[in-house]
């Protein structure tokens, strides 16, 4: 099969190392990928992204070579493009502003796409990104498929019309597919799955209890509000009262960062908590394989109207080295953890976090119990093989059921909640 992979800026930038498995593992079936970016950037943040440059078609959004190829599929497809250009004209100003202002790229793309006679168009983010994918598929004839993440999906960029547009619409949690429904999106069982992102996994680490040392805990996580790293640090203070021997590495930036420094110096925690800044998806990884971390916390919270986590890959890939986890209990991450697999707490409960912290602190059978159990749940479920297998097989197959009681639960959503987002 022959892929346009579409992303927002990978193989560039730092958000979407989680991406690179998936890519691999197409490769590896014999899939043909060319990736192109939505947005791409000068930097490669990740070292095992830069494998795929030279699979990578990189144009700006602005480029020349963009405008003249949308101008030739403009001047030879003329009906087409403007089929795709009219569905653009939905929702508020806001949206159509943003999808005018890709609907070039789309148009090129499906130039690209003819030229390089793509089998499929396979897009991640049911934003912006998608609405290159669906134009691209219209003025090609390709058919194209799109992941919608979390976040993606409460930006409502004309989800009714990608889903009715899309051959396969990909949530990667049942949670993100109750966010869309209760946003009075309808969705059809008929072209609609819940495939989850895979991650790769490793060799089975040695696992030792290492007590010479504190026990090193990471939060790989970026510093944003919805990630809650103040609830962290006020645990970390708790559990330094309690002279619990642990410290904290947080590794990620954002727009927090000089807040998360100042409440962690006013604790008395510049001891024990550092702040890595942004790390390389290699470099976590690394930190997992050489024993660096004895448990990963990620203290997310749900700040209202649809912000909240999907299914963390941090969480996934740590467990995948049998490291053990703790998170909290919103969006989607309930769909990972059990209480066995990992600790599961309220989110912005600062003393909850630190008991459920203090017990894998203090216990490191436990901590070796959980890793194993957290990482055979990883396996079963959310190893890349077995998601690119559903994937390609959704693909290749065409429209699919999501099963009777996953339709029936977004049909009451729908019914019980309409919203008024732009469709």
């Amino acid at each position: 099969m022959k892929m346009l992979y579409v992303t927002a800026t990978l193989p560039s930038g730092s958000g979407e190392a989680f991406l690179i498995p998936e890519v691999r593992e197409l490769l590896r079936r014999g899939c043909d990928v060319r990736i192109v970016p939505r947005s791409p950037t000068k930097r490669t943040i990740h070292s095992d992204a830069s494998e795929l440059q030279d699979r990578t078609t990189a144009r700006h959004l602005l480029g020349w070579d963009v405008f003249v190829g949308a101008a030739r599929e403009m001047l030879l497809r003329p009906g087409l493009a403007l089929q795709a250009l009219v569905l653009l004209f939905h929702g508020n100003w806001k949206t159509i502003v943003k999808n005018l202002a890709v609907y070039p790229k789309g148009l090129w793309l499906g130039g690209l796409a003819r030229s390089w006679r793509a089998d499929h168009i396979h897009v991640h983010w049911i934003s912006t990104p998608a609405t290159i994918g669906m134009v691209a598929s219209i003025v090609s004839g390709t058919t194209w498929s799109c992941t919608a993440h979390r976040a993606d999906i409460n930006l409502n960029n004309l989800l009714q019309v990608k889903m009715r547009h899309a051959d396969l619409v990909r949530f990667i949690s049942q949670s993100g597919l109750r966010m869309a429904a209760s946003m009075g999106v309808k969705v059809d069982p008929r072209n609609t799955a819940v495939i989850h992102v895979g991650v790769s996994i490793p060799p089975l680490p040695e696992i030792s209890s290492r007590a010479d040392r504190a026990v090193t805990i990471l939060c790989p996580a970026n510093l944003y509000p919805v990630k809650g790293h103040t609830y962290l640090l006020d645990a970390i203070a708790l559990l330094k009262a309690q002279a619990i021997d642990c410290k904290l590495l947080l590794a990620g930036d954002g727009g927090l960062r000089r807040e998360l420094e100042s409440q962690s110096k006013g604790l008395g925690l510049t001891e024990i908590v550092r702040f890595l800044g942004q790390r390389s998806h290699s470099e976590i990884l690394e930190m997992y394989r050489n024993g660096t971390v004895d448990l990963v916390v990620l203290p997310s919270v749900d700040l209202g109207d649809n912000l909240h986590e999907g299914i963390p890959v941090a969480l996934m890939e740590a467990m995948s080295y049998a490291i053990p986890v703790v998170a909290t209990r919103t969006g989607g991450i309930p769909e990972l953890l059990d209480g066995a697999t990992g600790q599961l707490v309220p989110d912005k409960s600062p003393a909850e976090l630190a008991d459920a912290i203090k017990r894998l602190v203090i216990a490191p059978d436990l901590r070796k119990t959980m890793g194993l159990q957290g990482r055979q749940r990883v396996c079963e479920s959310f190893g890349v093989e077995a998601v690119v297998s559903q994937l390609l097989d959704r693909i290749a197959n065409g429209p699919d059921s999501i099963g009777e009681k996953t339709a029936r639960e977004c049909a009451t959503i729908s019914d019980g909640k309409r919203g008024t987002g732009n469709v």
